[in-house]
């Protein structure tokens, strides 16, 4: 790796801890601070926080990969996000601004929960907080072998020692700077991944006469590339778009919308975000496109398609530009890692340590209690990842779904339904959960496919969950008065 390549990354590491010790020195000394930055992050922050801890390495690495592979309906499934993303700034984030704020000040997703359901038994804080720490755990493990596996294969280092580097500079930001770090080395990152996104498409195009040049290459190669509907069915068309139902249950992103200063600037947060994810996703399949053409133009030897990008960063630029587009990836990762820490750190610390062990606890004690929550995640996700062929890591990838069955309808109905009761959104949380691991893990088969290869498990999950909750609440007690009051003044508010 050459010594420019190194600097490049090496000031962009410095630039991240620098971001940590501002943020530390700014907002970490309650617990609203540490864990939600006072709600006061601007919306381009906000907004460019959510998008880059959401996209991970997939935006740099396996959405390239799978156009260079499948062509152009590997889209459906950038097409399914964009939607879904959408439709989550639409109809969630200005109500979960203000009820989370309204609801007791609520701090994270299972503290809205019990807050909102007045839940003094504990049981939907116990158990939203116990799934959030769980495949939080699991999630930030795959993101530190992902760190661990580019240092090995683009640094020339050791897989250890990459994942060390890559953990060591994330847990030093989010443990000392809290929410308020975390938030702005996501907005530095989301800027990285987006000039990143343009450059590297761009200059790939710049290495052709034209685009029917790269058209007629491709063609020859695969004639149905441009085929929007080539080897897909129905079924698969809806299981790829039905990744945008997960925004609505994602805790590491719905708690930006919970962040932000002010809900009349959610509408600025919204155009902000779905610019740069919209920009993002274009790029990301624009590397791919590019990819295909260019290693059969300059038959270059391509051994996995989902390092495309990482070819293009080392081939078509100067080193220090190659240290740029690698930091790019690694920003890609170590921001989806941090918000997973942070997230998991504080049902830690707010839904644990808080209303099980210390009641009385001092403002002072709970944000040392999250940093050591943040330190303790990050040991074991780590642990986990040294061994980087474990089969636990194989379970991130249900998460989303697991997510956004469980808690998508829950956070839906309890910001426009009023009549929703605590047993319903109890029963919403469990059958959803519950429904994805059987699609996933039940041997039974559908036209020869498991049922997870037939149809992506969050679909039955999320209209099951949602099924759960309109039933058991029609058929429990209706919810107390103190609870429909709150419902009914955070409408009036926000009809204002």
């Amino acid at each position: 790796m050459n010594t420019a390549t190194f600097f490049t990354l090496g000031l962009y590491f410095v630039l991240m801890l620098a971001i940590g010790l501002y943020a530390y020195r700014k907002s970490t000394s309650d617990l609203s601070g540490y864990m939600l930055g006072g709600r006061s992050l601007p919306p381009a922050v906000a907004a460019l926080s959510a998008g880059a801890s959401d996209m991970s390495g997939w935006i740099l690495m396996g959405l390239p990969g799978a156009m260079y592979i499948s062509g152009i309906s590997s889209s459906w499934i950038g097409i399914g996000l964009f939607i879904g993303a959408l439709v989550n700034y639409l109809i969630v984030a200005p109500r979960l601004r203000v009820f989370t704020q309204k609801a007791g000040d609520a701090l994270t997703v299972p503290d809205y929960f019990a807050k909102r359901f007045m839940d003094d038994g504990h049981g939907l804080r116990l158990i939203a907080s116990t799934v959030i720490v769980l495949f939080f755990t699991l999630y930030t493990s795959s993101g530190l072998v992902a760190g661990g596996k580019l240092f090995e294969s683009s640094f020339g280092l050791d897989y250890s020692v990459g994942l060390m580097v890559t953990a060591g500079v994330v847990v030093t930001y989010t443990l000392f700077g809290g929410f308020l770090a975390v938030s702005l080395t996501d907005f530095v990152q989301g800027i990285i991944m987006f000039i990143a996104l343009i450059m590297v498409p761009v200059m790939a195009y710049s290495q052709f006469d034209s685009l029917a040049e790269m058209n007629q290459t491709i063609t020859a190669i695969n004639p149905s590339y441009f085929n929007w509907f080539e080897g897909l069915s129905i079924i698969a068309i809806i299981s790829s778009m039905a990744w945008g139902l997960g925004y609505f249950g994602q805790p590491h992103i719905i708690v930006r919308f919970m962040a932000l200063r002010s809900v009349k600037e959610m509408p600025t947060m919204r155009n902000i975000g779905m610019g740069w994810m919209l920009v993002s996703l274009v790029g990301a399949l624009a590397v791919g496109y590019t990819g295909v053409a260019f290693v059969a133009k300059f038959s270059y030897d391509l051994k996995d398609p989902e390092t495309i990008f990482i070819v293009f960063s080392q081939v078509l630029f100067h080193p220090l530009i190659t240290g740029f587009l690698l930091a790019a990836i690694l920003a890609a990762i170590m921001s989806t890692i941090s918000s997973q820490l942070l997230v998991s750190s504080s049902s830690l610390t707010d839904d644990f340590y808080k209303v099980f062990v210390k009641r009385d606890a001092s403002e002072k004690e709970l944000v040392f209690i999250g940093r050591m929550s943040v330190l303790l995640v990050a040991v074991i996700a780590g642990l986990l990842a040294l061994d980087r062929d474990s089969t636990v890591l194989s379970l991130v990838s249900n998460a989303w779904a697991g997510f956004g069955a469980a808690f998508g309808p829950l956070i839906i109905f309890s910001l426009y339904w009023k009549k929703m009761t605590k047993q319903g959104a109890m029963s919403g949380m469990i059958v959803g959960a519950l429904t994805v691991l059987i699609w996933i893990y039940a041997p039974i088969e559908i036209q020869g496919k498991g049922l997870s290869s037939w149809m992506y498990e969050i679909v039955p999950g999320f209209i099951c969950s949602s099924l759960a909750i309109y039933f058991v609440s029609l058929r429990s007690a209706k919810p107390e008065d103190a609870v429909i009051e709150q419902f009914e003044l955070v409408e009036k508010e926000l009809a204002q």
